[in-house]
């Protein structure tokens, strides 16, 4: 008997800005060699933590959220808080973004010897030695929840070795800041407006999964973070989306999404044998 793959709860952000020709999304490469998804363009996230869910102590040192008004946003009874605080963190992580404020404005990242002291911060994040709870206090900051918007929730399909359930959010790129990969889970980043990445993608040239695909999708008609903060206000009663993997008549693996004939069928079927994706 097979045994179930534990689905891990997850927090990705799509980091948006104003750039020369529109609106661009900030994304980043795995690494080639990583198990999960490698070489593929994504954007910053990763698994919740259990430090990202000390609720009491993360309300301590957040703004715009608490645990009520994220556990209501996201549908669920409690604990949701968490996902806002994996989903800053993270992107402190993988991109060096740091959604946060001090003294009520947003925190800038242009002086060198700051810059580099939040870098060892990165680097402390990373290893697990220092929270985010933590640093926020060591430097005066607030996590600033405000500014990240809820958008999307998607599940890994059954079959795949690793999966999550993720929320996908958006938020504006801190002004003070440049966002770059970490030389480590991730080698390359750039930011490319979402219609060009999705193009790319079509001609094989940059590599996408299915959710972050899906993601970029309401971006393509948007011409300003404001038009996506507008958007992203906007929504109400974000789905769970579940992809069913399938055999097709070929031989090859492929998705089913909800709504579509055979799915509520595959879902009820084991899956393709050997479906890594």
């Amino acid at each position: 008997m097979t045994t179930p793959v534990e689905v891990r709860l997850a927090a990705t952000v799509m980091l948006v800005r104003d750039g020369e020709q529109g609106l661009e999304t900030f994304m980043l490469k795995r690494n080639p060699k990583s198990e999960f998804v490698p070489g593929q363009f994504v954007f910053p996230g990763g698994a919740v933590d259990v430090k990202d869910q000390l609720t009491h102590e993360v309300e301590t040192v957040s703004s715009g959220m608490d645990d009520v008004q994220a556990s209501s946003r996201l549908s669920i009874e409690n604990g949701g808080l968490a996902y806002w605080v994996a989903a800053i963190r993270e992107c402190f992580e993988e991109a060096g973004a740091l959604l946060a404020r001090i003294d009520g404005e947003d925190l800038a990242l242009t002086d060198p010897e700051v810059h580099q002291r939040f870098q060892e911060h990165r680097d402390a994040v990373y290893a697990g030695h220092l929270t985010m709870v933590d640093l926020c206090r060591a430097e005066g900051l607030s996590m600033n929840f405000h500014d990240l918007r809820y958008v999307s929730h998607w599940i890994t399909p059954i079959g795949p070795p690793r999966r999550f359930d993720t929320r996908f959010f958006v938020a504006r790129s801190p002004r003070g800041q440049r966002p770059a990969h970490d030389g480590g889970e991730t080698v390359e980043s750039c930011w490319i407006a979402p219609k060009e990445a999705v193009n790319l993608h079509q001609a094989g040239k940059f590599e996408m999964i299915l959710p972050t695909i899906a993601n970029l999708e309401p971006l393509l008609e948007l011409d300003s973070v404001d038009e996506v903060m507008h958007w992203a206000d906007g929504l109400s009663d974000i789905p769970e989306i579940l992809p069913a993997l399938v055999t097709a008549e070929d031989g090859s693996p492929s998705v089913l999404m909800p709504g579509e004939v055979g799915y509520e069928e595959a879902l009820s079927q084991p899956p393709p044998h050997g479906s890594t994706q």
